[in-house]
């Protein structure tokens, strides 16, 4: 398939699939199941804050996912970057939109497409522990393997894992482009 816009069709012909469409759908319905082991009791449903806008294909199918093993949640979200267009992160995390759901004395999940050396993300974590939410929790479709992320943030929940190499597809971006592709691809060195 070819798209209109060439760097897309540029990055795709200097890739490989990573994980396929069925594989990350099997891994969604997998981690879905360990995060309504979590939350399936709670008498109040816990608020999904969706980490745009890369997380926004994964949360989808997420979502649906939990709703599959009866677990209903309150969508939420939030855009936070330190990337900008760019392909590495800057220093500064700039917020361009805060959840406006109270979180004081909710169970939050932060939904994501990838945990990569996780600044943003734990920026964001500490934000809603600052809000007064009583649990943080993450869920990312996919974590890069690398010794590089900051200290004292993880995923709770992992789909995939990446190789240490330029990904995109399923929420992850080529220079703003290809967020829509079903599957993962990393460039080749």
């Amino acid at each position: 398939m070819s798209y209109p816009r060439p760097a897309l069709n540029e990055a795709l012909e200097r890739s490989d699939v990573v994980h396929d469409a069925n594989t990350i759908a099997d891994a969604v319905k997998e981690m879905a199941a360990h995060i309504a082991d979590e939350y399936r009791d709670d008498v109040q449903a816990p608020l999904f804050i969706t980490v745009m806008n890369g997380g926004m294909p994964f949360a989808a199918d997420l979502a649906m996912a939990l709703g599959d093993e009866g677990v209903d949640v309150e969508f939420e979200y939030l855009h936070a970057t330190r990337y900008r267009g760019e392909t590495s992160g800057g220093a500064r995390l700039a917020w361009l939109h805060r959840p406006q759901t109270a979180l004081r004395d909710r169970r939050v999940l932060l939904v994501d497409d990838i945990l990569d050396e996780g600044h943003t993300m734990l920026a964001v974590k500490r934000w809603c522990e600052d809000q007064g939410a009583a649990d943080v929790r993450i869920a990312v479709a996919a974590v890069k393997l690398h010794d590089r992320c900051a200290e004292g943030i993880e995923a709770d929940f992992v789909g995939l894992e990446v190789p240490d190499a330029y990904v995109f597809g399923y929420g992850m971006d080529y220079h703003e482009q290809g967020r829509n592709l079903r599957a993962i691809y990393a460039l080749r060195n």
